[in-house]
């Protein structure tokens, strides 16, 4: 068959314009390494978990992955970096409601709302734990309500990794429903909480479990009362539930932790990013190594399931914020 040189031109114009679109794909992330946002200061269980997470996901894009902490306002400015990167897969962040809901709920400085952002496939859910100073004399979370509401008690004071951070409301949630009143400290995240209170600086903390706390409970720089989870890893077996209390035994939270991008971010990268993730969630040396550090890590789930993950969010914080009848700051 002999070719005619207008049809030959159409032909191979169609073939070429039908490959652009594979040829974009392939060429993500080949251009240049990848920023993981962490938006907490090194140090802190977010911090850790992201570094894990990015050996995997980088093995799987065969690229790079550099961590980046930005710490500041409950997570609200590392977020705000990803919103203010190019929407092309290259930057995006370990992520959990504290930053992607609650922020903009909750601070009219946000100026970004969860919609913005889009889950390319949640990773976890993380024990929350209720810790005290160690000379705080009081050995399980009953006692420590007690101890909270002795006639003439003065406000006893907690660290949190921010205003309007998950912790934060919490504990301000855990005082109304015991009859409590606490003074809130904010700190830029985990870490800088956590060496207050082995300080000494403030009576109590509300932060996301780390390996190390028990480490320090050993040496007696803290107290682990209790953890706000129904169930949790075995290697956590040790530590008690809320539901042993019998004070507030139904106070049960976790946080869900995933990786976010731009939600007008090509379907390609965020495909490309969303396999990476899972191939993260199916290597069994971090699943052990995230179970050890308090983590309750989920299977993959295809982009579908993680979309419709991440309205429930969204919609669950959006409740409680309204029964709490907080407003923007």
């Amino acid at each position: 068959m002999r070719w005619n040189l207008p049809a030959r031109a159409a032909t191979l114009f169609l073939a070429v314009f039908a490959a652009v679109p594979l040829a974009h794909a392939v060429d993500y992330p080949s251009r240049k390494p990848l920023s993981l946002i962490v938006p907490y200061p090194a140090g802190g269980a977010s911090d850790a978990s992201a570094r894990q997470f990015g050996a995997h996901i980088a093995n799987a894009l065969k690229q790079q992955v550099v961590v980046e902490n930005v710490g500041g306002g409950a997570g609200m400015l590392g977020a705000r970096r990803v919103l203010s990167s190019p929407p092309d897969g290259y930057t995006f962040l370990h992520g959990s409601p504290n930053e992607v809901i609650l922020s903009p709920f909750l601070n009219a400085a946000a100026h970004y709302k969860p919609e913005d952002f889009r889950l390319t496939q949640p990773i976890s859910e993380a024990t929350i734990v209720l810790l005290a100073r160690a000379d705080l004399p009081v050995s399980d979370v009953d006692e420590f309500i007690a101890y909270a509401k002795r006639p003439g008690a003065r406000p006893l004071t907690f660290a949190s990794v921010g205003v309007g951070s998950l912790y934060h409301i919490m504990t301000e949630y855990l005082g109304r429903r015991v009859g409590a009143e606490f003074l809130h400290v904010p700190y830029r995240g985990g870490a800088p909480a956590l060496q207050d209170l082995i300080g000494r600086q403030v009576d109590f903390a509300v932060l996301p479990y780390q390996q190390a706390m028990e480490g320090m409970a050993a040496q007696q720089q803290l107290k682990i009362l209790t953890s706000f989870s129904d169930k949790l890893p075995a290697p956590l077996s040790r530590i008690p539930l809320i539901s042993q209390s019998k004070t507030i035994p139904g106070f049960v939270y976790t946080i869900a932790g995933g990786y976010y991008v731009r939600q007008d971010t090509p379907t390609a990268e965020v495909a490309a990013l969303h396999r990476a993730v899972g191939y993260a969630l199916e290597q069994p040396d971090l699943r052990q190594r995230m179970e050890a550090e308090g983590r309750l890590l989920l299977q993959p789930m295809s982009q579908q399931d993680a979309d419709a993950y991440a309205a429930a969010q969204i919609a669950k914080y959006r409740e409680m914020i309204q029964e709490l009848g907080l407003k923007p700051m």
